[in-house]
């Protein structure tokens, strides 16, 4: 046998002892800093994508070069260099990790075919996947809602759980864990992250230890960079590729220093310095940059208040918000049930290699520091469309007030002023909030009485500060209502600060004789059940439930568009009047008719805000200088004199970091995961037999697969226009994740197929169909084809149409795109400003390329989505300097050619040429954003998935 060649930094493996004498080895960065001594000053993030380097420099796909341009890493330099990053493990969720594991076993199924080793495709690292995108909300403030509302996610999902079960036995390192644990996140925090790891293969006395490292097929991955672990979302075709053998690859970033100085005063929460942070960033563009934190101010900020602020950098278009290692991490450790031996091994790693530590101003080079004093920070919240709209609490009002009659291209509402305040009885109204109702029938909306039960009248009739009362008994809805009112997400469940508060805040609001408006949907989802347990050891959850906050499920529900549906009475209501409805949720999304397509204004908010706005009911109540409600005797209630104070949560923390507790929790995914999850059957077998099936189907992207990839021509010419967008058109306008409406192309296609509305379940549970999710791409309510031409009032026509050209008839843009296929006619795509904001949503990039869209040319590209639309041989091009669609004066008529040099190079210039219908002819030169050259490689392969099934299958 040849000899393996030596490593080309040997001489940086040394050794380091743990305070009980137990000893490691791992790759020194001080070593390798007596060479490159800047290496002291990198950035800690870097540092720690630089030993991934270090200690993978196998030669080949990591060289002795690649160490050398990292460790030579400038604040400043020009981002040309390429580095390939081998995480330690891979995340999945399960709305991402079902099409993942449909790809995978429609590998299995071509290497079958071809005469090979099913078992030649298998996860190299650890692969786990957290069920918590599938529960909804249909059930709601009764104590049985939990129950229920899993029953229906087990019905519901079936057919996608025993997938899961076939996955669990075919491949080796694919754990699951079952409905009703807890938020992927959350558990990544609480439960997968050890630290420090070593290769199961180091069978040596004193093995190697590195930190844990990750990518994640959900963008709120960066909940784990509070704990200082490396990682971040991606799509699931480059989370195959990394759980495949293939390192992560991306261009050296920038490190923008985020310096936080200061204490945040009493009654800020974490929930309002993290929309402080993710307005100051979004403002910053940090897309495709890490930030990382750090100073006095950050030290002193509880490990999951860093794990807020990790968890929203999506919403501030960073790829990490990073927090270094120091004491704070530790005590999590310790506090949430890691072994003695475990903990005592992370802190020894990270002293050993100098990474120890909250860094200090002048302590490390930033390509630029940006500053935020935290006694500077208010109460908050953000919306009502996107997360980076930062709106002071005292302002909500009035900004709402604005936005009523704003046009939609100011973020408005585009309404009549004079009927910003009008009111409007529901039909079911009027039944005594006394009477006892009865349960509904599973799977059916609680309807409007329901809502009203344990709700007393007088609340009914005060709906809110800002609005008349309406008539003794009777239930009335209007502009800016709080329809649902959900403590719900990864970002703000897994703190503990922020769900004390809102349980001190319902205690104190009943105890002050408060209770819900009638009107209001509410929901508590824990992101796990460490939670529950707390609150209740802690005597909060039965106030929490006393206001209609009962346990709805372990999940992302409303955050992710679960919210379930609102009463028909409502739903009437709203579109008949086209009320401008609200929802406040303590999530970190709120794009448009991602929480509930009839709901326009969505507003995140900290957990006590949300039950204080539940109690007021309209977010024209201004909660700074108005009562809540009125509690006992008439008397008005204020914000202030419910709103807890730092020494109650304080008191009340003790509850929430028992180590005991947590591995008590814990150990039951592998002894108690439930008797629904048990019940599931999964088929057998290495090779996926394939069913029939509306939610799991063999995915098309192997069809006609060969050891050879066919070479195309880059560019294309004659090609029609699919859809001209706007700004911030997020991966949820692209591919939604909510519900499927009966009207849509997806929703005749399943009625077609035998399925009834009751069943349809949401586009996100059927992602391992790709004849749903295919009709779904530009399926949002929401969205803005700007080819349509406005009304008379300026108002654009919503929902996925477009015309059909040269005819310029209207129709679906699925129905467009099958006849443009059926021509052979390629189309394209053209957007604005940030492009695929949002969710790492592979189906945003799988539907824009089974739509037959070979390109897609914007202002400016969210870092996810265009990586994903490369990984799926879509051209992402963008436009120069000032250059846009609008400057180019298209309408949708025109026939777009796009011009490539004879070879394809990363970040080449492009040559777009636009023939209108008058015979005339434009040139304009574009971007090519295939950044890297594995990128051009994955392009030219068809896609990623293409080009590593050729490498496994060759080897």
């Amino acid at each position: 046998m040849a000899k393996a060649p030596a490593h080309a930094f040997a001489s940086t493996l040394k050794s380091f002892k743990t305070p009980s004498g137990k000893s490691g080895k791992y790759w020194s960065l001080k070593e390798l800093a007596k060479q490159y001594p800047s290496v002291d000053r990198l950035p800690v993030s870097i540092r720690i994508v630089l030993e991934s380097v270090l200690r993978n420099c196998d030669g080949q796909k990591v060289t002795a070069k690649h160490v050398e341009e990292l460790a030579h890493w400038a604040p400043n330099a020009e981002r040309v260099d390429e580095i390939p990053f081998v995480v330690t493990r891979v995340v999945l969720q399960d709305f991402t990790g079902v099409p993942l594991l449909a790809d995978l076993a429609a590998m299995r199924s071509v290497a079958g075919k071809l005469g090979k080793s099913p078992k030649t495709i298998e996860p190299l690292v650890p692969v786990d996947l957290v069920v918590d995108h599938s529960v909804m909300v249909d059930h709601y403030g009764t104590p049985k809602a939990l129950d229920l509302n899993m029953k229906l996610e087990f019905q519901r999902n079936n057919e996608r759980y025993q997938f899961m079960k076939w996955g669990m036995q075919a491949f080796d390192t694919f754990r699951v864990v079952p409905p009703g644990f807890g938020i992927v996140h959350q558990v990544n925090l609480e439960y997968f992250a050890r630290g420090v790891y070593k290769s199961p293969n180091d069978k040596e006395d004193k093995p190697t230890y590195y930190p844990d490292s990750l990518v994640g097929t959900d963008s709120h991955t960066t909940m784990i960079n509070g704990i200082g672990v490396v990682g971040w979302g991606v799509g699931g075709i480059e989370a195959e590729a990394a759980m495949l053998g293939q390192p992560v690859y991306m261009l050296t970033p920038d490190v923008v220093g985020f310096e936080l100085t200061g204490q945040l005063r009493e009654g800020v929460t974490a929930t309002d310095l993290v929309l402080y942070v993710t307005s100051i960033l979004r403002a910053e563009k940090v897309v495709g940059k890490f930030v990382e934190f750090f100073g006095p101010g950050a030290a002193s900020i509880a490990v999951p208040d860093r794990a807020t602020i990790g968890n929203m950098a999506p919403e501030y278009g960073a790829t990490m918000g990073f927090f270094p290692v120091d004491e704070m991490t530790v005590a999590y450790f310790e506090g949430t049930g890691r072994t003695k031996e475990e903990v005592e091994r992370f802190e020894a790693y990270y002293k050993a290699q100098g990474l120890f530590g909250m860094p200090n101003p002048g302590d490390i080079d930033y390509t630029k520091v940006v500053r935020l004093d935290l006694g500077t920070v208010s109460p908050s919240l953000a919306g009502p469309k996107r997360p980076q709209d930062r709106i002071n609490l005292g302002d909500l009002s009035t900004k709402f007030s604005e936005l009523y009659s704003k046009p939609n291209d100011a973020n408005g509402f585009n309404q009549p002023a004079d009927k910003l305040k009008l009111r409007y009885p529901l039909a079911a109204a009027g039944k005594s909030g006394d009477e006892e109702a009865a349960p509904p029938p599973a799977g059916a909306p609680l309807d409007v009485v329901e809502m009203v039960a344990n709700r007393s009248t007088k609340a009914a009739a005060h709906v809110s500060a800002s609005a008349p009362a309406a008539p003794k008994g009777e239930v009335t809805i209007g502009n800016g209502d709080v329809l649902i009112a959900a403590i719900t997400s990864c970002t703000n469940t897994s703190n503990p600060s922020v769900m004390l508060a809102a349980g001190l805040l319902a205690k104190k609001a009943v105890e002050a004789g408060l209770s819900v408006k009638p009107h209001v949907k509410t929901s508590l989802a824990p992101g796990s059940r460490i939670v529950t347990e707390y609150l209740e050891k802690a005597g909060l959850l039965p106030y929490l439930e006393k206001l209609g906050f009962y346990l709805a499920g372990y999940g992302c529900t409303t955050c992710i568009g679960n919210a379930g549906d609102l009463t028909p009475e409502i739903n009437e209501a709203i579109t008949k009047n086209d009320l401008v409805g609200a929802a406040v949720l303590s999530g970190n999304r709120n794009f448009e008719a991602r929480i509930h397509p009839n709901l326009k204004a969505n507003f995140l908010a900290s957990p006590p805000l949300v039950v204080a706005f539940a109690i007021a009911g309209n977010v024209m109540t201004d909660l700074m200088t108005q009562p809540v409600g009125k509690g006992k005797g008439g008397k008005d209630v204020y914000l202030g004199d419910i709103w807890p104070t730092p020494k109650e949560i304080d008191q009340n923390l003790r509850y929430a970091m028992n180590a005991k507790s947590f591995r008590a929790n814990y150990d039951k995914v592998k002894t108690d995961p439930g008797k629904f999850w048990s019940s599931i059957k999964g088929t057998t077998g290495q090779v996926y037999d394939w069913p029939e099936s509306t939610y799991i189907a063999e995915p098309p992207f192997f069809e006609g697969f060969k050891m050879e990839p066919h070479s195309t021509d880059a560019g294309f010419k004659g090609a029609r226009i699919m859809a001209l967008f706007g700004d911030s058109i997020t991966t949820d306008h692209i591919s939604p994740a909510g519900s499927i409406k009966e009207s849509s192309p997806a929703g005749i296609w399943l009625k077609a197929h035998g399925v009834s509305k009751a069943d349809f379940n949401s586009y996100g549970s059927r992602r391992g169909n790709h004849d749903v999710m295919m009709r779904g791409t530009f399926a949002n309510v929401r969205i803005k084809n700007l080819m349509i031409p406005p009304d008379a009032n300026g108002t654009q026509e919503e929902g996925g149409v477009t015309l059909f050209q040269p005819s310029g008839e209207k129709m679906f843009i699925y129905d467009a795109a099958m006849k443009y296929i059926a021509q052979n006619t390629p189309t394209v795509v053209f957007g604005g400003e940030e492009y695929g904001t949002g969710s790492s949503r592979d189906w945003a990039a799988k539907g824009t390329q089974l739509l037959g869209i070979k390109a897609v040319v914007a202002r400016s590209f969210e870092r996810i989505h265009r990586a994903n639309l490369v990984g799926m041989g879509v051209l992402p091009l963008q436009f120069r300097g000032a250059d846009s669609w609008q400057t180019l004066g298209l309408t949708g008529n025109e026939q777009i050619d796009v011009v490539i040099g004879s070879e394809l190079k990363p970040q080449m210039d492009v040559k777009l040429v636009v023939h209108r219908a008058d015979g005339s002819h434009q040139e304009v030169t574009v971007r090519l954003r295939i950044d890297t050259p594995i990128e051009v490689d994955y392009y030219k392969h068809g896609g990623i998935l293409p080009f590593v099934l050729r490498q496994l299958l060759a080897a």
